[in-house]
């Protein structure tokens, strides 16, 4: 069973870390490997160290980092995993960035999810496949710290207020690890006054 954390300033979190089995979780991260068109992000590459691609329904896009991301279709192998991760988190999601860390130098530094595209209290959801990497929630006004070690298959849910009080990063590491791909699922609003719908409860 999965389970639920509260977090400081009304944050919430879902953690499964053998959400996906072993073969499911082998399969897609063979797939995606294979045959996701991985991009460098960003200029210079060093400021954006891993690979990644933008999957959404039609019309949908995205923009951070000032980048503005068009979408590639959903894949069947995408859609059922989305599916499947949609009713463990009880939200609704039309959007997905793939981030692909070769490595260990592959990283992404402490940011929130708090795009005006996102909405006000947005449900983030997470699949962790390949190698096992550190993620770290701060929270800047206590100084609290949380750390989970995502293992191959497991999903992680951000909710609640996570994104206005709370930062999460990928820190990179001199040990010697394998490639991980990641799996953020997102529900872009198409107009300001839209609703997210389910929300992480």
């Amino acid at each position: 069973m999965p389970d639920k954390f509260e977090l400081l300033d009304g944050g919430l979190l879902l953690y499964d870390p053998a959400f996906l089995p072993l073969a499911d979780a082998d399969s897609l991260f063979a797939h995606l490997r294979d045959t996701v068109p991985w991009k460098q992000e960003g200029r210079p590459p060093r400021m954006f160290p891993r690979l990644t691609a933008w999957y959404a329904n039609p019309g949908v896009t995205y923009s951070y980092s000032g980048v503005t991301h068009q979408a590639v279709p959903w894949t069947p192998e995408l859609l059922d995993v989305k599916q499947r991760a949609e009713a463990a988190a009880d939200a609704t999601w039309n959007s997905l960035l793939l981030n692909f860390y070769r490595d260990g130098r592959d990283s992404i530094g402490f940011h929130a999810d708090d795009e005006s595209e996102l909405g006000t209290n947005p449900v983030i959801g997470s699949i962790s496949l390949g190698a096992e990497r550190r993620f770290v929630l701060k929270h800047p006004a206590s100084g609290e710290t949380l750390e989970f070690n995502l293992p191959h298959g497991s999903l992680l849910v951000m909710g609640g207020t996570s994104q206005h009080h709370w930062r999460h990063g990928v820190p990179k590491t001199r040990k010697p690890v394998g490639p991980r791909i990641n799996l953020t699922f997102r529900r872009i609003l198409r107009e300001g006054f839209e609703q997210l719908g389910k929300t992480l409860n």
